[in-house]
């Protein structure tokens, strides 16, 4: 059980990375000259590396929402099964972070579908990046931790 536990642990830290990964690192779209991420636009030109601000649309600003309360979500339900590890009475189950895991999942998933689907459609100069795959990595890690926490018990 405890090789169970520690293994639950690993999955959650390596989600919560990955969650901050894809939201910090400007390679959302990449492409010749010009990076893009949820709050830089950044280019490439004369010898230099210049960013401005990411536009301030509402579908970016949702994104950036999105990813935000997805990290936070997944942070919250690390913490709540640290205490529940600890506090929760033998046979009693991670109900706690398992939601709290879930809606992390969801809100990824609805930060990629919206970039998938408003992000400009210059497909012959960018492409997506390394970061808005990671965030889709970590959708799938997300709930299916989620579902391993609704399943486990607490056993001593």
């Amino acid at each position: 059980m405890l090789l169970i536990l520690l293994g639950v642990l690993i999955l959650h830290l390596i989600i919560l990375i990955l969650l901050i990964v894809s939201t910090a690192v400007s390679a959302w779209s990449v492409g010749g000259q010009r990076s893009t991420d949820l709050w830089y636009n950044c280019m490439i030109n004369n010898g230099g590396y210049h960013c401005k601000p990411a536009s301030s649309e509402d579908w970016i600003q949702a994104v950036q929402a999105l990813m935000i309360l997805s990290l936070l979500f997944c942070f919250f339900s690390l913490i709540a099964f640290l205490y529940q590890l600890f506090k929760l009475v033998k046979g009693g189950r991670f109900f706690f972070t398992a939601i709290f895991q879930i809606l992390a999942s969801v809100f990824v998933m609805c930060a990629a579908i919206i970039y998938t689907v408003m992000s400009p459609d210059d497909a012959s100069i960018t492409q997506f990046g390394y970061a808005y795959v990671l965030a889709w990595v970590a959708f799938p890690l997300c709930l299916i931790s989620g579902l391993i926490y609704i399943v486990l018990r607490k056993k001593e």
